[in-house]
C-alpha cells in the first residue's frame, strides 16, 4: 500500500512513512494510492465481532508490511483498552429510524480518542523499532490537543507540543490538556483562533530546516491515520443496523472534515451509505461551500460549540482531491487561491462533491434547543456539537433509511452551554473528578512562528 500527496509533487510513501511524516512536504495530504474494496460478505462478517476485531479486519489492508498482524492486533488492543464502554462505539435510538453513535467513552471523552489512542499506539511502535525520535506539534479547537497529550504523555520517544486559541476552548478541554505532568508535554496558548494555530503548524511543516531539525511529526487530522482509524465505527454500527443488507445514511458534526471523509473512505470500501450528510455551526463554510461552490473564509465567530469554529477545513482537501480526479496540481492552484482569500469549486467538482455529502448548518438557539429537545424526549444529554448533529440529521431524515448522528464528545466538556440549554449539569466521569483541583501548566506564546519555533527548539535540546 502506498500514499500520495494531494498536491501531487512529495515522494510516494509507505503506510509508517506517511503516518510519521503527517504534512506532505509539498503541503498537500497523504492519501492511499487505490481505496481497498470491502466485498459484501466482508462486511457481513463483521457482525457480532468484537470493536478490536472489527478494527483488525477494517483497517489491515492500509498497513501493508509495516506490522506484522500480530504487532497489528496488540496494537489496537492497548490503543482501546482504556474506554470505559465495552462496546467502546455504543449506538443509542433517539427516535424511529434516528440513531446517535457515542463516541465519547474514551480517555479524554471525545471521538478523537478513537484515532489518537490507535496512533499513539502506532507512533510508539514504529519508533522504538528503528530508534528514532519525533517532535509532535499540533494545533486544537479543543478535542484533538487532549486527545493528543493523553495518547503520547509520557512515551520516551516523543516530545509533543499542542497549540491551542487561547480563551476560546472550554475550560474542561484546556485542562485536560494543561494538567498532565509530563515532562514530554506542552500545551501552548496562542493568542488569535484555530485557523491561526493550524496556520502556523502547517508553517512549520514547510520550514525545512526547522522540520528535518526537531523530527517533526503531525498528529492532527492531517495524518491520514487518524482518518482510517475513523473509518472503522462507520463500518461497526451500520454493521449492527443491518448492512451490507441495507443502507444507512450519517450525519457528522465537523468544523474539520476528518470525522465526515473517513465516511466517504468507508462509502468508497463498499459500505451502502446513502448520504452523508455535513452539520457546521454558524462558521458554515462548508456548508455555503457546498451549497454555492464559493469556499472564503469570512472570519471565525466564537460559539459554544468551540470545536467546530473552523473556517480552514484542512482535510476538505482531500475531498477536493477525489472531486478533481485526484488533479494534484489542480488541488494545489485551489489551495494557492485560498492563500489569496478563496476559491470557487469547478462545476464538474461540485457535483461530484454534492453527489457524496449533503449539508446543512446550525445557529446557537437551535443548538441550545436540540439540546434541551433530546433531553426532554430521551433523557440523553448531548454536548453542543452533537445537537448540531441532531439537529441537521432531522432535517435530512427519510423513510426506511436508518440515520446515524455522530455524538462526538462527552457533554461533561461543555457544561456550561450543556446547562444552560437544558437545566441539567453534567458531571465528569470518575476518573476524570479531580480534574479541576489539579494543577496546571500552560506556556503562553504569541502566533509568531519565530517565537513559536524557538520555544520548541529549547525545549527539545535533549
Amino acid at each position: 500500500m502506498r500514499y500520495v500527496s494531494t498536491r501531487g509533487q512529495a515522494p510516494v510513501l509507505s503506510f509508517e512513512e506517511a503516518m510519521l511524516t503527517g504534512l506532505a512536504r509539498d503541503g498537500g495530504l497523504y492519501l492511499p494510492e487505490a481505496i481497498p474494496h470491502m466485498a459484501p460478505a466482508e462486511i457481513a462478517a463483521l457482525a457480532g465481532l468484537s470493536y478490536e476485531e472489527a478494527a483488525f479486519r477494517v483497517m489491515r489492508p492500509y498497513i501493508g508490511d509495516a506490522f506484522t498482524d500480530a504487532e497489528f492486533e496488540a496494537i489496537i488492543a492497548r490503543a482501546y483498552a482504556g474506554f470505559t464502554h465495552a462496546a467502546r462505539a455504543p449506538l443509542v435510538q433517539l427516535g424511529p429510524n434516528h440513531h446517535l453513535l457515542e463516541l465519547f467513552h474514551g480517555p479524554t471523552l471525545a471521538f478523537k480518542d478513537f484515532a489518537m489512542q490507535l496512533i499513539g499506539q502506532l507512533f510508539e511502535a514504529a519508533l522504538k523499532r528503528n530508534g528514532k525520535r519525533v517532535c509532535i506539534v499540533g494545533a486544537t479547537s479543543g478535542d484533538t490537543g487532549s486527545a493528543a497529550i493523553e495518547a503520547f504523555r509520557g512515551l520516551e520517544a516523543v516530545d509533543v507540543f499542542i497549540l491551542y486559541p487561547q480563551g476560546r476552548v472550554s475550560e474542561v478541554q484546556r485542562r485536560q490538556m494543561s494538567t498532565p505532568a509530563e515532562d514530554n508535554v506542552h500545551a501552548l496558548a496562542v493568542e488569535g483562533h484555530f485557523d491561526d494555530c493550524q496556520a502556523r503548524v502547517k508553517d512549520m511543516f514547510n520550514d525545512f530546516e526547522f522540520r528535518d531539525a526537531v523530527g517533526l511529526a503531525g498528529v492532527n487530522s492531517i495524518n491520514w491515520a487518524r482518518v482510517l482509524a475513523q473509518v472503522v465505527y462507520y463500518f461497526t454500527s451500520a454493521v449492527s443496523l443491518g448492512a451490507p443488507h441495507r443502507e444507512v445514511s450519517f450525519t457528522v458534526p465537523t468544523g474539520n472534515f476528518g470525522d465526515i471523509f473517513a465516511g466517504y473512505i468507508a462509502k468508497r470500501m463498499g459500505l451502502p451509505i446513502a448520504r452523508l450528510v455535513v452539520a457546521t455551526n454558524q462558521n458554515d463554510i462548508l456548508h455555503r461551500c457546498l451549497s454555492n461552490a464559493e469556499y472564503r473564509p469570512d472570519g471565525v465567530i466564537p460559539s459554544i460549540s468551540p470545536s467546530m469554529d473552523i473556517q480552514v477545513s484542512s482535510n476538505f482537501e482531500r475531498a477536493l482531491f477525489e472531486a478533481y480526479g485526484r488533479d494534484g496540481s489542480a488541488v494545489a492552484q485551489l489551495m494557492e487561491e485560498l492563500k489569496a482569500g478563496g476559491f470557487t469549486v469547478s462545476q464538474g467538482a461540485l457535483q461530484t462533491l454534492q453527489e457524496n455529502f449533503d449539508s446543512g448548518r446550525c445557529d446557537e438557539n437551535q443548538t441550545r434547543a436540540a439540546i434541551r429537545r433530546t433531553w426532554d424526549t430521551t433523557g440523553e444529554l448531548l454536548c453542543p456539537h452533537s445537537a448540531i448533529g441532531v439537529h441537521v440529521a432531522e432535517e435530512h431524515m427519510v423513510p426506511v433509511v436508518p440515520m446515524i448522528t455522530l455524538a462526538t464528545a462527552h457533554p461533561a466538556k461543555f457544561p456550561a452551554a450543556v446547562e444552560e440549554a437544558s437545566g441539567q449539569h453534567p458531571p465528569l466521569p470518575s476518573h476524570m473528578a479531580d480534574l479541576y483541583e489539579r494543577s496546571e501548566r500552560i506556556t503562553e506564546v504569541e502566533n509568531d512562528l519565530g517565537a513559536i519555533e524557538t520555544l520548541i527548539k529549547e525545549r527539545t535540546a535533549h
